[in-house]
């Protein structure tokens, strides 16, 4: 049982600690990627490419962002997809923007994956970037995605994607926050090493060319579209001045929906990418794949309770035995415990409205590995469609473009 807790809490450790620990002493002594050389001109055509179902209450600051770009104009086009929109979106687009973008619209809701797949076969430009309707980009978004283009290893560049909390924000908008920052953070990382290993879908850009249809019903795109590339061996580049601004979920039951989603594409991309667990044929790239994604997803989650209730038999043992005078098992236990106490009461806070940040911490890390396992049962039992989900956000603010 001893070597169980102590195999398990390594995992743990090195999957949100220590590999962020060891990928930054590797990049320390291989060296940071040299700088882009952005010297020569380097305006390919480029087409933004914006799938928004029933989102039309966003689909004028949208397009005026859109159009706000500083990239040549005559190199940057738009494709709004507005695909099985019942809202008046099509009309609204057409009505409004006339020849200026292009629209494709359709009365049947196929899913955002379809629509991707059907707007793709209409792209001409050697780069097409993919971003959501209800996010804001800053205006050298599109220039700093392209630049990374200038290197041919290049296939596809992510931008970042960064979540707008207020002072008052729930726990869960905080938590969000929080964790896209860790993630910014290991994708820069990652970046350096190799590769990034998944887009988000907010904000990233492709080669046309290396595009591959996706199965009509994955759940998480971006992520097997950036993976595929980089299995054919060309790099994902990471531009953190490339940035989607949004806001987090409305409320922690809109975020943990979110979130059960999330985790069930993770299982599903799991099976589709496992050629890419061969590290003899892929090395960096293996490596990072399973250091950052596979363990957060299908190693850490198990592990967790795992480590409580085999806490929870060795400070059994020790009760029993008194005579020892050794509460070691006892103590970490007890420090377990007030860890998840502190979790279950930021989530009955957070139920009733009420917020204190100094819980979000055990609330948010508790409530991800709880997502992810129920994620694994949502993918098992073949219940989650490909078809768009929209997620309440939190209340509305002003976003500008910086």
């Amino acid at each position: 049982m001893e070597i169980l807790l102590a195999i398990c809490v390594a995992l743990v450790v090195y999957t949100y600690f220590g590999y962020g620990i060891l990928v930054w002493l590797l990049v320390r002594i291989r060296g940071r990627r040299p700088a882009l050389n952005t010297a020569e001109a380097f305006s390919p055509d480029v087409t933004l490419i914006v799938p928004a179902y029933n989102e039309l209450p966003c689909l004028s600051d949208k397009v005026a962002n859109s159009f706000s770009q500083e990239y040549p104009a005559e190199h940057l086009h738009f494709l709004f997809v507005t695909e099985g929109s019942n809202d008046g979106s099509s009309e609204f687009l057409q009505a409004t923007y006339g020849p200026k973008l292009g629209i494709m619209a359709g009365t049947e809701r196929r899913g955002k994956v379809a629509a991707m797949n059907r707007a793709m076969q209409k792209i001409t430009t050697p780069i097409a970037i993919f971003t959501d309707a209800n996010t804001i980009l800053n205006n050298m978004a599109v220039r700093r995605l392209v630049d990374h283009f200038r290197d041919p290893n290049v296939g596809a560049v992510a931008g970042e994607k960064r979540i707008l909390t207020s002072d008052s924000e729930s726990a869960a908008g905080s938590g969000e926050g929080l964790y896209w920052k860790y993630e910014s953070f290991l994708k820069r990382l990652d970046a350096d090493l190799h590769t990034i290993v998944g887009a988000a879908g907010e904000l990233f850009a492709v080669r046309t060319e290396l595009y591959e249809p996706v199965e009509p019903d994955t759940i998480l795109d971006d992520f097997i579209i950036s993976l595929r590339i980089a299995g054919r061996g060309y790099r994902v580049a990471y531009e953190p001045e490339a940035y989607a601004m949004e806001r987090p979920s409305f409320s922690i039951l809109d975020e943990q929906k979110r979130k059960i989603r999330i985790a069930a594409g993770g299982f599903q991309s799991i099976v589709r990418l496992r050629y890419l667990l061969n590290i003899f044929r892929y090395g960096w790239l293996t490596f990072e794949y399973v250091s950052h994604r596979v363990m957060r997803w299908a190693v850490a989650p198990f592990c967790l309770p795992l480590i409580f209730l085999a806490n929870a038999w060795l400070a059994v043992r020790e009760w029993l035995t008194p005579s020892s005078g050794n509460y070691a098992w006892t103590v970490l236990f007890a420090l377990q415990s007030l860890f998840y106490a502190a979790a279950w009461m930021g989530y009955r806070l957070e139920k009733k409205n009420l917020r204190w940040k100094l819980l979000f911490v055990p609330f948010y890390f508790t409530f991800m590995n709880a997502c992810a396992l129920a994620g694994l049962m949502r993918y098992l039992k073949g219940s989650q469609s490909g078809t768009w989900e929209k997620v309440r956000r939190a209340g509305e603010v002003e976003l500008k473009a910086p």
